[in-house]
């Protein structure tokens, strides 16, 4: 069993609207050496799969076909050996 972790964000190309409204509030709160935002998402998945490689493709899939936006968003997966 494996634990595949992937971090997905918006391009740098893309606005991120939520991530300047986090910027201005930190701002505001006085955080004035933080220079910008990005907002994304962490997705954590257990996978059974024979080996780390096909662990990585299966993680791989998974996201192109549904849990990132290639289009908008670019994403990395770290696969983990699952120890629970």
């Amino acid at each position: 069993m494996y634990k595949a972790t992937v971090n997905v964000t918006l391009r740098k190309s893309i606005l991120d609207p939520q991530g300047k409204a986090a910027h201005h509030a930190l701002q505001n709160l006085g955080m004035k050496e933080i220079d910008s935002v990005r907002i994304g998402k962490l997705i954590e998945m257990d996978i059974d799969a024979e080996n780390k490689e096909r662990a990585h493709e299966i993680a791989e899939n998974a996201c192109a076909q549904l849990l990132a936006n290639e289009v908008m968003e670019d994403y990395n997966v770290t696969i983990h050996e699952n120890s629970e």
